[in-house]
């Protein structure tokens, strides 16, 4: 039975045995690599509906099985959402015999997706030209804390370097203090999202020309493509962009605000229009025509003035009122919220946002659901990630690769898989 949260029933995953569905239906994953840039990639397109295939070393599997927080016998709450949907196999890639194996899954493969530093493939045997010759069409999206070229390809790279370096560190928090860091992998989790687009540009391309491509990734520039106007500023203006705390600076009023029983809520209503709705519901029609605020760039000169008078405003309410008030007046509105909140939302429970998975061993978990939604061909939850590294080595090695069975108790007695 389905946990409740908010007085709702929350979607279950899907059993093992549901057939596929999904716009990528069809399409075949390798991965490989571990912990959360390659491995969330390939969440997101098996949540599409790819069959997707996680490579684990059998002496060696991926460190997110223990990351985050864990359960009382050690099982890390992280790992049965990253690794949702995903055929789970050892594979030894350092000796040839697991090399050659990892050969013949490409080339019944469409995409293959690594996270190892630079040259790693390569001194395995593993490069892309042996890979293509097994199979042109095949896709190899690579993705490295710097890319596979360039004076620092070679430096290893974590998602708080890369966020350091892509410059999204120095703009966040307060100024004169350390820049934070976001509370998750941010850096890793927007390298996998530019991964999972360029995987789907790829195979749309090779529709036409019939052959894969490298895609090659680097967390630092995942997190600069985020910098919107910064480098031009910079170019243009000499301006370095600093951090602004709770604002962005002329853009007023459009800030946190805290609510007389101490919850915080965000209100943006910078545009004119916006502005109008709010001075009127909280009852200060003459702010309008206010020359102070009259329009964004006036309340943009005097941005502290205006927040400071909202502020009041929204310290004379409760959060669920003030909300309520926001929403009917339609201005851009709403609050901060913990996971708890989430769990409860009506909206993201409509839109099944949030999810069940079912585990061995703990129960019923409450996760993220799958973004964005298709009209037609929907994708789906098949199964939450397994505990048992290589639980699918017989259906992959054997239904796949036709490899006998005498040869897989070999394959396994000589550590191969």
């Amino acid at each position: 039975m389905a946990e409740h949260y908010g007085g709702e029933e929350q979607p279950q995953a899907r059993a093992d045995n549901e057939a596929i569905s999904g716009p990528l239906n069809g399409i075949r994953v390798i991965e490989l690599g571990g912990v959360v840039a390659a491995s969330f990639a390939a969440r997101l397109l098996a949540d599409m509906g790819a069959e997707v295939i996680k490579i684990e070393a059998p002496d060696n599997p991926d460190p997110l099985r223990h990351w985050g927080r864990v359960s009382a016998d050690g099982r890390a709450l992280w790992w049965p959402i990253q690794s949702r949907n995903k055929k789970l196999i050892t594979l030894n890639l350092r000796k040839p015999a697991g090399a050659d194996l990892l050969v013949r899954l490409c080339a019944q493969s469409d995409v293959l997706i690594e996270n190892f530093r630079p040259g790693t493939l390569e001194k395995w045997g593993l490069g892309y030209d042996r890979l293509a010759e097994a199979n042109p069409r095949l896709v190899l999206a690579r993705i490295s804390g710097f890319g596979q070229t360039g004076p620092q390809a070679h430096r290893p790279g974590y998602a708080a370097v890369a966020e350091a370096i892509g410059g999204l560190r120095y703009i966040n928090g307060y100024p004169d203090m350390p820049p934070p860091r976001f509370g998750i992998s941010l850096g890793d989790s927007l390298a996998g999202m530019f991964t999972t687009q360029g995987v789907l540009a790829a195979l749309h391309e090779r529709t036409n020309s019939g052959r894969g491509q490298v895609i090659d990734t680097a967390l630092t520039e995942s997190c600069l493509a985020l910098m919107e106007g910064a480098l031009a500023e910079f170019g243009y203006l000499h301006e370095i962009r600093k951090p602004t705390g709770t604002r962005l600076p002329r853009v007023a009023p459009s800030n946190l605000f805290s609510s007389r029983d101490g919850h915080w809520i965000v209100i943006a209503a910078n545009q004119d229009k916006m502005f109008e709705r709010l001075c009127r519901v909280m009852g200060r029609p003459e702010l309008i025509a206010d020359e102070r605020f009259c329009n964004h760039s006036r309340r943009g000169d005097n941005q502290d003035e205006i927040e400071r008078i909202v502020a009041e405003w929204v310290a004379q309410h409760d959060l669920r009122e003030i909300d309520a008030l926001l929403a009917e007046a339609e201005i851009v509105a709403g609050p901060v919220y913990t996971v708890a909140d989430i769990l409860n939302d009506a909206q993201f429970q409509a839109r099944e946002a949030i999810v069940v998975h079912h585990m061995e061993g703990l129960g019923d978990i409450p996760a993220q659901g799958i973004s964005p939604k298709f009209s037609r061909t929907p994708g789906s939850i098949r199964w939450a990630g397994l505990w048992k590294a290589g639980a699918h080595n017989e259906e992959v090695y054997g239904g796949l690769l036709g490899i006998a069975e005498t040869e897989l108790v070999a394959l396994k007695e000589a550590k191969i898989i």
